[in-house]
């Protein structure tokens, strides 16, 4: 929806910054239950998530309610001045549920019916399962609806992560349903967008159609593709009907869903953020990643993208290690702290943890917590209570937001799953590496930049980066060609505007619909040997891709490739305002063309001492007021230009403030 449609009193009862965890009750006894709410309290823990997989905690038998533990968890938070943000269990299904209805259990591609035994379980298209779902959704809501400590509510958890696509049969009936009343009850549209014609795979009854399951060679492209759309509409469908459940029974509290913005993977989150009345997402490092501080901005800068530069919630992160990843390493001291207020610098107007108290048994034992298997005589309670301390010093800050950027990076979830399926000219020529490498960059060079969905205004928006565009419509293209008419600024990276939504390659030479904007043809690509790269004349180098560009009259040549497959041929190409590079850049090359393309934009030069590993940032307020935020994600002290107070420390800075090696600061500024 809009942002203007979004609820107005979507934050109304949630107290602002919130600060807290998932709480499971359901794993402790109740004299636990008391200790940890008045730890809960020594930690300025605000708002717990509350009942995720409580589902057989509820429901411990078919119809068999017992909400007497949740009823007194509840009070005791209440009691206590804790929020609850209540969800729906329904992540979750009993086992008892499990083993009653096995048909609800999905189907991999192979035909193997996975166990019950683990949390999402199900089949989204199950009717059984969406029958109890709402079941159990109703009961919550009914009984807890209009409770004073439930202060929101949360569908659900993380759809898609365990179980993004079913291949069962129940699924196969939904998807010739969902493709009838996509093409309209037209088989022949099926047929032709689909390309059903190559290998004389042409159908002729619906029943015909199944799911992308394997099969002798490589199956349609198209079919790949709506079944990947159709797949993401029905984890949908699941949330709005448990959403509408919620919002019957609960008016005026705000539904939200957790999204996964850092993995990229199979839901559209532009078209989940308008089903939520407050966007909230999901993070956590990739442990051994050395740009892992880069990696947790991009997704910051995701789910605000998402939250149409509104206030949002992270309503998972860790203290320390996770238990999922090869190797488990913990945060150092100090990274808890960067990590947080990274996301508050970025929009977030709350921060919990996954979870508050560590488990003892179960695949999440090794999982950090607020509260560590050590219990208070550790370095992460300490470091803990310690920033719920600081998150409440910024009270001032909740409710602002971060200025537009001047620089917008495109990216397409549709044009992303087209690219990372089977046969295309090189397999190492992946969106989600692209388009990480260009917002590193950015990130480095200390350029704010806002993720988006297509071109805004050329006013607000100086310059639009599109670093792979493989498939897209006629529409979108349109709208490119729009925003470079009225003079925004155009990046394009390579091998983009070939095919349509359905990957059907666009008529006549490449780059197809991009071509009349870009003022030139591509004559053929040219993807490089494995290890392989080139140069260009301008001394950048250029990995995995080159082509063989033919530029049009009034098209200027940049810079031209210096060898490699298409020696002395154009590299990067100027048409107007819009840019065309022909080759995928590595880091020192995009380190060294974006502040140029940024300065041709017209965009706004980066605060004073921001980049190369701190984070300098903004939030503003309507009254004027505004925060410079400052990690130094560094093991050097970082000296970044700004007048005002810093709001952690009670330092004072007359034009420029030192902070320490692997510190924040938070700047009320001064007026100028």
């Amino acid at each position: 929806m809009p942002r203007s449609d979004r609820p107005h009193h979507a934050w109304n009862r949630i107290p602002r910054p919130a600060f807290g965890a998932d709480y499971n009750p359901e794993q402790w006894s109740g004299s636990t239950w008391k200790d940890d709410v008045r730890l809960m309290g020594e930690a300025g823990v605000n708002l717990v998530n509350l009942g995720v997989f409580a589902w057989s905690w509820v429901e411990p038998a078919p119809g068999a309610f017992d909400f007497s533990g949740l009823d007194e968890v509840i009070a005791l938070l209440h009691d206590a001045g804790i929020a609850v943000d209540l969800a729906t269990p329904t992540a979750a299904p009993p086992l008892w549920f499990s083993h009653a209805h096995p048909e609800s259990l999905p189907v991999t591609a192979d035909g193997r019916r996975l166990a019950p035994g683990s949390r999402q379980a199900y089949c989204p298209s199950s009717p059984t399962y969406r029958e109890r779902a709402a079941v159990v959704t109703r009961r919550l809501a009914e009984r807890y609806g209009d409770h004073p400590a439930v202060v929101m509510w949360h569908i659900n958890n993380e759809y898609a992560n365990g179980n993004p696509h079913c291949w069962c049969d129940i699924s196969a009936d939904a998807f010739r349903r969902w493709l009838r009343t996509t093409y309209g009850d037209d088989l022949a549209a099926l047929n032709d967008r689909w390309g059903s014609a190559v290998w004389g795979m042409r159908y002729s009854d619906w029943e015909q159609v199944a799911p992308p399951r394997p099969s002798t060679s490589s199956l349609s492209p198209g079919l790949w593709l709506d079944f990947c759309r159709f797949s993401d509409a029905e984890h949908l469908a699941c949330f709005r009907a448990e959403r509408d459940i919620v919002r019957a029974h609960s008016p005026g509290r705000p539904v939200t869903t957790n999204f996964m913005t850092g993995s990229l993977r199979w839901s559209d989150y532009w078209r989940w953020a308008r089903e939520v009345d407050i966007v909230s997402n999901d993070h956590y490092l990739s442990s051994e990643d050395p740009d892992r501080a880069a990696d947790l901005a991009f997704a910051a800068d995701l789910t605000r993208g998402l939250a149409a530069g509104q206030p949002w919630m992270l309503m998972e992160h860790s203290t320390s290690a996770v238990q999922w990843q090869p190797r488990n390493i913990a945060k150092t001291p100090g990274e808890m702290a960067r990590n947080t207020l990274t996301h508050l610098a970025r929009g977030a107007d709350a921060a919990l943890f996954f979870q508050w108290r560590q488990s003892v048994y179960g695949p999440e034992k090794w999982h950090s917590a607020m509260l560590p298997h050590g219990g208070e005589d550790t370095r992460v309670w300490r470091e803990a209570k310690a920033l719920g301390s600081t998150v409440a010093a910024l009270a001032d800050v909740a409710g602002s937001t971060c200025p537009r950027a001047d620089i917008a990076l495109l990216l397409d979830y549709e044009a992303m799953w087209a690219l990372q399926l089977p046969h295309r000219p090189s397999s190492d020529l992946t969106y989600t590496g692209v388009l990480r490498d260009w917002h590193r960059a950015l990130w480095e060079l200390g350029l704010s930049c806002d993720l988006v969905s297509g071109p805004g205004e050329p006013g607000e928006q100086r310059l639009l980066l599109v670093p792979s565009l493989y498939a897209l419509s006629a529409g979108t293209a349109r709208a490119l060609e729009d925003y470079a008419a009225q003079g925004g600024h155009l990046v394009v990276g390579p091998f983009s505007g070939v095919a349509d939504p359905h990957d059907r390659v666009h008529p006549g030479p490449y780059p197809g619909v991009l071509r009349d904007l870009l003022g030139l043809r591509v004559d053929e690509y040219l993807p490089l040997a494995a290890g392989a790269s080139v140069g260009l004349d301008d001394g950048s180098t250029g990995l995995l891709w080159a082509e063989r560009v033919l530029p049009d009259p009034g098209t200027e040549v940049e810079s031209r490739f210096a060898d490699g497959p298409a020696p002395g041929g154009p590299a990067v190409l100027r048409h107007g305002t819009a840019r065309y590079l022909a080759t995928r850049p590595d880091s020192a090359s995009l380190l060294r063309l974006l502040p140029r393309w940024a300065a041709a934009a017209g965009c706004a030069a980066p605060v004073g001492g921001a980049g190369r590993g701190v984070e300098v940032t903004r939030r503003s307020a309507p009254d004027g007021r505004s925060w410079l935020f400052a990690v130094n994600h560094t093991d050097q002290p970082a000296r970044v230009a700004t007048t005002g107070i810093d709001v952690l420390s009670g330092t004072r800075s007359p034009g420029v403030l030192t902070i320490p090696a692997g510190e924040v600061a938070v700047v009320a500024e001064t007026p100028q």
